[in-house]
């Protein structure tokens, strides 16, 4: 649907307004699709590394309890997510001290935190780059406003509406595309930090199993 802006008995459509910003919107529209383009890609990454079977562990503890070490290991290494590959690493480990075991899982948990925050900088990137593009675009504006003053002599809305236009339309489009951004980079952080929670959580939960007898 044409979203329409009434001015002065005048309707202009959404597109047309933007299209007076000028050639500053195109470096703003790149950075919008990037924006959407990471956030998405992160979002699923992200969603996947975070689906956990609440069952796992049990399984992973009933297997280890009744010595079958092989069918733990082979759960964890067919279960795609960072908490699987954490315990896998850790069941390889199984035999050495636990301060040991713990590290190599800790080295894992690592990797795949960092795994997760991949390109999640390009979001804060935008979120700063964005708003100095409109304020980039400000300065534009009012170049043209006061040349179309220089030019015509003349002071009227007719001269510096052109520079009027893409002073606000840059300075707004750059605020709310860097508003996306930094609202889309909190969120997947704080979807990153509930993962790393349950990463941890399944870490200590791992240690007490070692630390239980076993009935081979």
């Amino acid at each position: 649907m044409l979203f329409l802006l009434q001015v002065a008995d005048t309707q202009i459509s959404l597109i047309s307004l933007l299209q007076k910003g000028g050639w500053i919107m195109y470096p703003l529209y790149a950075l919008l699709v990037i924006a959407i383009y990471v956030f998405i890609e992160r979002f699923i990454a992200i969603k996947k590394a975070g689906t956990i079977d609440p069952q796992f562990m049990l399984i992973i503890r009933d297997n280890i309890i009744a010595g079958n070490v092989s069918a733990a290991k082979s759960l964890a290494k067919n279960t795609l997510n960072p908490v699987a590959k954490m315990i896998e690493k850790g069941i390889m480990r199984i035999g050495k001290p636990l301060d040991a075991i713990e590290k190599s899982m800790e080295n894992v948990g690592k990797l795949e935190m960092y795994s997760m925050e991949r390109n999640l900088n390009i979001l804060s990137l935008v979120a700063g780059i964005a708003p100095m593009f409109g304020f980039l675009g400000t300065i534009v504006g009012m170049v043209q406003l006061f040349y179309g003053i220089a030019s015509t002599g003349e002071y009227t809305l007719n001269t510096i509406a052109g520079g009027i236009y893409t002073k606000m339309i840059t300075s707004a489009t750059g605020l709310i595309i860097g508003l996306i951004a930094y609202v889309g980079h909190n969120y997947l952080s704080t979807q990153i930090d509930k993962t790393a929670n349950k990463m941890e959580t399944a870490s200590a939960d791992f240690l007490d199993i070692l630390q239980e007898p076993t009935h081979s």
